[in-house]
């Protein structure tokens, strides 16, 4: 798998001395943006995009290279995603779920964990995760659970219940999935974290994804009917409501840190069509190109001040991670906040490149038009906005009285 260090950054992306190494190149990029439309318009899958990022070794991207990975840092395989985004964000969104997983065993393995080091030597095999955790009306998240989880007997569980939105449905092999388990001790139930496989059934996904956007990804309905993880793809079985387990720190800080990363690279794609945009189309009225417009010009430097603030704070969160800083509990509010100021400022930037660049972005056949529909995912992926206040004043005033 090939890890290069690019010559130059692209224009919105700071330059610090580490320049972050790449895998994606340019022409697979171009390849798989070529694709980006019809994926959409057929609400099809990327399996085509699957299939050369897994020739390109990037479904490995972080896993460490004495197992057999390219080594990315968080920081680097975030700036990579960022740049998939850019070409195809539904492939980017849903691949992004395989990362996050990766994310996580590499947490936990540079801190002295190897309770998942497994997956990262099934990712290097070829393996592909899913993240099976998300649950209608279930707006407690990672701390608590509408799905049910009954033990085996011999320290493993079956699950029963319903996933929202679990991205790359056709393609995962392996589901990251978490249930309740009230019966073991009903006076001390836990929340169970395991992993079932494709293979192993137990499992129904519906053909529901009909979308406005991020089409591609196929972030299907699954139900869960028997699905087995045995004792030793069991990870976790913690009690209900907030936990600074290393596993949930690590699902937390991957998630939402990869997940900005997404967003990032459609808003960056986004202001460089309008660029583009702006500088061929003319005004009848002057004979000049709109980007002489006083008020293009205005649109285009609001998009970019924005943007240009974000991409800091996306390489000092993941940074962090990846020094293995000990926040603690100050990683629920700096990546909560890094998720929500990012989709939020990407909704802005694309609407400023739709206003800079006419009707035309109106119909579906265009690709602003389409980036448009993608990004408005970004508001329903967690943390909420209204979680993510919660949690930055909870840090700063403490919980909530009863």
């Amino acid at each position: 798998m090939p890890v290069t260090s690019p010559d130059a950054a692209p224009s919105s992306f700071p330059s610090p001395l580490d320049e972050p190494r790449q895998i994606l190149t340019d022409e697979l990029l171009e390849t798989i943006r070529g694709r980006a439309a019809t994926h959409d318009r057929e609400n099809s899958f990327f399996a085509d995009d699957l299939a050369d990022l897994r020739a390109a070794g990037y479904l490995q991207a972080m896993v460490p290279q004495h197992l057999g990975g390219a080594g990315l840092t968080l920081r680097e395989a975030a700036r990579e995603q960022a740049r998939l985004a850019g070409a195809a964000p539904a492939t980017a969104l849903a691949v992004n779920m395989h990362h996050v997983w990766v994310g996580v065993a590499r947490f936990l393995h540079e801190r002295g964990d190897s309770s998942l080091d497994w997956l990262l030597e099934e990712t290097a095999r070829g393996e592909v995760f899913g993240f099976g955790y998300s649950e209608a009306g279930n707006d407690l998240v990672l701390l608590g659970s509408r799905t049910e989880a009954r033990p085996d007997g011999d320290g493993g569980y079956s699950f029963h219940g319903t996933k929202i939105f679990t991205s790359n449905s056709p393609g995962w092999t392996r589901l990251g999935v978490m249930g309740l388990d009230d019966a073991t001790d009903p006076d001390d139930p836990r929340i169970v974290h395991a992993f079932v496989t494709r293979d192993g059934g137990g499992f129904e996904i519906k053909d529901d994804w009909d979308t406005l956007g991020m089409r591609a990804s196929q972030s299907c309905t699954t139900v869960l009917d028997g699905a087995h993880a045995p004792a030793d793809r069991v990870l976790r079985r913690i009690a209900p409501g907030p936990s600074l387990d290393p596993y949930v720190l690590g699902i937390f800080t991957s998630f939402e840190i990869l997940l900005a990363s997404v967003y990032l690279g459609i808003a960056d794609r986004a202001l460089a069509l309008a660029v583009e945009t702006v500088n061929k189309r003319r005004s009848m009225k002057t004979g000049k190109a709109y980007s002489q417009d006083p008020d293009i010009r205005w649109r285009i430097g609001t998009a970019a001040l924005a943007l240009d603030g974000l991409w800091p704070q996306l390489d000092l969160v993941a940074g962090e991670v990846d020094a293995q800083v000990g926040k603690g509990a100050g990683f629920f509010r700096s990546t909560a906040g890094l998720k929500v100021r990012v989709t939020e400022t990407a909704r802005q930037v694309v609407d400023e490149a739709i206003r800079c660049s006419g009707g035309s972005t109106y119909f579906n056949r265009s690709e602003l038009g389409r980036l448009y529909r993608d990004v408005l995912a970004g508001i329903f992926h967690p943390s909420d906005d209204e979680s993510a206040h919660s949690t930055v004043a909870q840090s700063l005033l403490g919980p909530l009285e009863d």
